[in-house]
């Protein structure tokens, strides 16, 4: 066997053991877990995104004069939940942080349907669309609480 021929044995060999040979030069590589879950993947995030959309959709309903006070903070609270989950996702790591960002989308969560009472005072929503947007934010909010309360359990 030639010398050239015994390199190329080694390369070969290093690409099964996690390496990478390029030239002379043999880089290493780790293998990842891949079932890693995007926050976009989670039960919590798609609740609250579909409520986010349901506001939206409503409140363009709502009358002009309404647009710079209601509108506005009912579509930007009910937002607020989904960006404060995905900063929790990225705080997993450290309990405090990750608790911190999830009460923040308690907190955005319960301003939603405040924002809500409103609208159904206002007769710019029915009861029924009512009921069932404050139902999702029920939903939401009883997973909020469970992932404050057992914060060891998404890392």
């Amino acid at each position: 066997m030639s010398k050239g021929q015994r390199a190329m044995s080694k390369g070969q060999r290093a690409m099964s053991k996690g390496q990478y040979a390029k030239s002379n030069l043999v880089f290493y590589f780790k293998t990842y877990d891949m079932s890693y879950k995007k926050i976009n993947e989670t039960t919590v995030y798609k609740l609250a995104f579909d409520l986010a959309m349901k506001v939206f959709t409503v409140s363009r309903n709502f009358p002009k004069e309404e647009t710079y006070s209601l509108t506005d903070q009912v579509r930007r609270s009910s937002r607020s939940v989904c960006s404060c989950l995905a900063e929790a996702h990225r705080k997993k790591l450290y309990p405090a942080h990750f608790i911190s960002k999830v009460s923040d989308a308690d907190m955005e969560n319960s301003e939603t349907q405040t924002w809500l009472d409103f609208a159904l005072a206002c007769t710019y929503i029915d009861q029924e669309i009512y009921t069932q947007q404050i139902n999702i934010s029920e939903h939401v909010g009883s997973l909020l609480h469970h992932m404050i309360s057992n914060p060891e359990k998404y890392k």
